[in-house]
């Protein structure tokens, strides 16, 4: 699941609705983990205990580490594109939107109905705007720029992890739902990589 050739993809107008529309995919599986607030993602644990260890705005925060991820993983071979930027902006706008529509259910049985849904939302969202062969945001960069040799299923889930576990450390909180991310975002990303038709665009390299 590498991204790091070479050749550029020609950026054609079906390519960019197939980036857009995974990341609104993607945005609605943000918003379904948040609104069962049974823990966020590793990377998002990491973002909130940098915020609450440096007293910077989160905003700040979330912005640097960001970039630094973009930056260690090009280094690596794995370009930014127009997904890296589209990607934060279409699913935060995404987000948003449903948790100023929807609010947190009361009941516990509902709110871990809405964390197991979550996932493979999450999943095919991810795989989709990888798919678009646009770039990826910070999280996802790093994780494809250690792929080879470590595979992206297992990758992604050890940034989670590492993420989870210093921001775990600097103060962050940490639920079951950071748990399942984990353990099993990663391999979800990766089966629907294969396993759902469409979700990869057609890679039509940009000649030289």
């Amino acid at each position: 699941m590498n991204d790091s050739s070479t050749e550029r993809p020609i950026i054609t107008p079906g390519r960019i609705f197939h980036l857009v529309a995974s990341c609104v995919v993607l945005g609605a599986g943000v918003a379904l983990f948040l609104l069962a607030s049974l823990g966020s993602d590793g990377y998002s644990t990491l973002i909130s205990g940098l915020t609450d260890t440096s007293g910077l705005p989160f905003m700040v925060v979330n912005i640097s580490v960001g970039v630094v991820f973009v930056i260690m993983a090009w280094l690596r071979g794995t370009r930014p594109g127009l997904g890296t930027v589209t990607q934060p902006v279409v699913v935060g706008l995404t987000v948003s939107l449903l948790l100023a529509w929807l609010d947190t259910p009361d009941s516990m049985v509902v709110r871990i109905v809405m964390l197991i849904a979550a996932v493979p939302v999450l999943a095919i969202g991810v795989a989709g705007y990888l798919g678009s062969g646009t770039g990826a945001g910070p999280a996802e960069a790093a994780a494809l720029a250690w792929d080879p040799p470590v595979p992206f299923r297992w990758s992604y889930s050890i940034l989670q992890g590492g993420g989870a576990l210093v921001g775990w450390l600097l103060g962050g909180a940490v639920g079951p739902g950071t748990i399942l991310v984990i353990l099993v975002l990663g391999p979800a990303i990766d089966l629907a990589t294969r396993r759902v038709p469409g979700l990869v665009y057609d890679r039509t390299p940009q000649p030289a």
